[in-house]
């Protein structure tokens, strides 16, 4: 009897293991299906932007506006776009992004079981739901209407930081919770001050992240247009002052072209969605860069 037992343990663990690597490998053909399904839509979206988008992709296309083009004309391009969405998106960044690290290093680093932490984070999840025309029509009644002011660059810019503001908040939020505890009570022990540890120990090591989730952020922005036809308007000509008068940014070049019911113009709006999508793309490796180039530098 005792010898039966003992030889029908290793087939049990025999099949036990069988099972397991059935199993495994069931879930990892899972993964890579679920995987391909998930890239299928990208490349078709690429594939067919770059196919009709890269016919006007010449040095024309970034060196003259539209002014003075008609929509059947040959030529003009995008060069007022491209300036106007750098402008924005620069501005946007620039009120955005400071105010969003702040609230998530006060929410992560002071703000523990406090009623501000709370009604803070309760507001920040309230405006990641608010729709981008929302944001545009509430600047454009308080910024154009109330206060006076006109069209512009800004105000657009002021928009989209609306919008912005709660994925840079929850972005580096998250970051800075995957920062170690340890690395934070060795900083303590040593006598460094709260705001110093936060500056030079726990900023550092989650700057990668915080990177990632600003670039992520900043291509949501990116792409908006309801906020812009409210608040920036449409004009054919370069507007290098984003303070004063309409000015034209990419994703209301490519609503504008588009509506045009010729070939001529809607292959300027194929054109301007490429360019739209490189300058994305060309950010987001740049933040890497940074982020890779700094990390040795910060230990």
């Amino acid at each position: 009897m005792s010898l039966a037992k003992h030889g029908s343990a290793p087939t049990s663990l025999t099949s036990v293991s069988m099972g397991r690597k059935v199993k495994d490998r069931l879930v990892q053909v899972l993964v890579y299906l679920a995987f391909a399904l998930a890239v299928i839509p990208l490349v078709s979206v690429l594939w067919m932007v770059i196919k009709n988008g890269i016919g006007r992709f010449d040095l024309d296309f970034f060196s003259f506006s539209q002014n003075g083009i008609g929509p059947r004309d040959a030529g003009g391009g995008a060069y007022h776009a491209i300036i106007g969405t750098l402008e924005q998106v620069l501005l946007t960044s620039v009120m955005a992004v400071p105010l969003g690290i702040l609230t998530a290093v006060y929410l992560v680093e002071y703000g523990q079981d406090r009623r501000l932490a709370r009604t803070i984070s309760f507001f920040v999840d309230v405006m990641t739901g608010i729709p981008s025309i929302v944001a545009g029509l509430f600047i454009l009644a308080f910024w154009l209407l109330l206060l006076g002011f006109s069209f512009s660059g800004f105000a657009g810019a002021l928009a989209l930081a609306i919008l912005m503001l709660p994925t840079v908040v929850r972005s580096a939020e998250e970051m800075l919770k995957l920062v170690p505890n340890e690395l934070r009570e060795a900083s303590f022990a040593l006598g460094v001050p709260r705001w110093r540890t936060v500056c030079f120990v726990v900023l550092p090591t989650a700057l990668s992240g915080i990177v990632s989730g600003v670039m992520l952020a900043v291509a949501r922005v990116m792409g908006e247009t309801a906020p812009l036809l409210l608040l920036v308007f449409v004009t054919s000509s370069i507007n290098m002052n984003p303070f004063s008068g309409p000015q034209m940014a990419l994703p209301v070049f490519i609503w504008d072209q588009a509506g045009q019911p010729n070939d001529t113009a809607i292959a300027r709006a194929w054109t301007a969605a490429l360019t739209l999508i490189l300058i994305i793309m060309a950010l987001n490796l740049t933040a890497r860069l940074i982020a890779r180039l700094r990390r040795p530098a910060s230990r």
